[in-house]
């Protein structure tokens, strides 16, 4: 099983020059990781979480443990004033200690109050496992050019099994166990709303909330109405819009929107949604094209997070409707597009225009039948279980 996260390596370099935030959902292994950079690291590291009364005390009082070359602070963003906090702790201890700090929250977005904490971090998003991370297999992902895809493991399709049904959230993953699932749904949204947002939201109606929590895996992969939500729950579209948008912020699903280029008539209107946790969807061919996504949404972060590159994730619709499940761009510029099929192995008449009119280098369709890969007009087809083992 994994020794290490994806993201180890490039924390650790990062963290000598600078603080470094990992965001992400909640019981994605946020903790875990930060403990295990700690302990392999440094020789002493003091971890302290907000919630802990006593690690409370000492963040507010800086009684940091003596020798300490790494602090970890978990759930700091809860305090009103952790910005400029960290502000002070780094621009006065660099050179003592380094900072990491780890949140279930858009780390930065909730930068409220005081200067900027500009040029002083680095942030990351940590994503569940993926296929490639859990068979560790290193990303040798080169940008404008072909994906490339390892031999497969003896392991891969029954590990490419266990993802689909499970999910990628470590703990569950681990145990796959269909009760421990079912148990693990139904605690982590209820301890998102009760914890996670109220701490820092100010929701008054946080029955009506988890509600819409428990709405949004039917809506995976159809295009997203929020007036449609707002008829659902009898809320006003700006109380809706709000929902949605701190769902969002704590990693509880995302949206990716329609590509807009000039030589297509697109469609600059609602985006589709899809949960970090795919393991929710019930139905086959949602629950798979969400698995693809949040496949391509982890190594998007990850070609921004890491490497620097602006690569973004869209679908691709125009005004006739034609449409394409993903397209990841770099610099706003295509380069590769996915269309997601149960079986179909015909290519799609929509993924072929879309790859001509917009010149897109490269092109897959992805199936879940396994034992599938072969090209037919610049086409992949080829089977999930060896795609995403391309990717991160």
């Amino acid at each position: 099983m994994i020794k290490n996260r994806y993201l180890y390596s490039s924390i650790t370099s990062d963290l000598k020059n600078k603080m470094v935030f990992i965001g992400g959902p909640r019981q994605v292994g946020k903790t875990t990781l930060a403990q295990y950079i700690g302990i392999n690291n440094y020789k002493k590291y003091n971890y302290l979480n907000w919630d802990n009364y006593e690690d409370r005390k000492t963040i507010l009082q800086r009684k940091f443990k003596a020798e300490s070359s790494l602090i970890v602070f978990d759930e700091i963003h809860k305090y009103k004033q952790w910005k400029n906090y960290l502000k002070g702790e780094f621009d006065k201890n660099k050179d003592k200690f380094h900072i990491l700090v780890t949140g279930s929250a858009r780390l930065d977005l909730y930068r409220k109050g005081g200067d900027s904490l500009m040029g002083r971090y680095h942030y990351y998003r940590l994503h569940p496992f993926s296929l490639a991370e859990v068979l560790e297999i290193k990303p040798d992902i080169k940008i404008f050019k072909k994906l490339v895809f390892p031999d497969l493991k003896k392991n891969t399709e029954k590990t490419f099994t266990n993802l689909f049904a499970f999910g990628g959230f470590p703990e569950i993953f681990i145990k796959k166990n269909h009760k421990e699932l079912r148990r693990f749904h139904n605690e982590r949204l209820d301890r998102l709303i009760k914890e996670d947002v109220r701490d820092i939201e100010q929701i008054r109606d946080l029955s009506s909330l988890q509600i819409l929590g428990e709405i949004l895996p039917e809506k995976v992969g159809s295009l997203f109405s929020l007036n449609a939500l707002r008829e659902d729950l009898q809320v006003t579209h700006k109380t809706i819009s709000l929902w949605i948008d701190i769902l969002e912020r704590f990693y509880y699903h995302f949206r990716i929107y329609p590509f807009f280029f000039k030589t297509i008539r697109s469609l600059r209107k609602e985006p589709k949604i899809y949960l970090w946790d795919w393991s929710q969807v019930k139905n086959e061919g949602n629950k798979f094209e969400n698995m693809i996504a949040s496949h391509l949404l982890k190594m998007s972060h990850f070609l921004y997070d890491v490497e620097g590159y602006k690569a973004e994730l869209y679908f691709l619709r125009d005004k006739e409707g034609r449409e394409v499940d993903f397209l990841i761009t770099i610099d706003k510029k295509p380069w590769m597009a996915i269309e997601v099929k149960l079986s179909e192995e015909k290519p799609s008449n929509h993924l072929k225009y879309f790859v001509k009119k917009l010149n897109i280098p490269f092109a897959y369709q992805v199936v879940k039948q396994s034992k599938i890969d072969f090209w037919q007009d610049n086409i992949r087809i080829i089977s999930a279980d060896k795609f995403l083992t391309g990717l991160i």
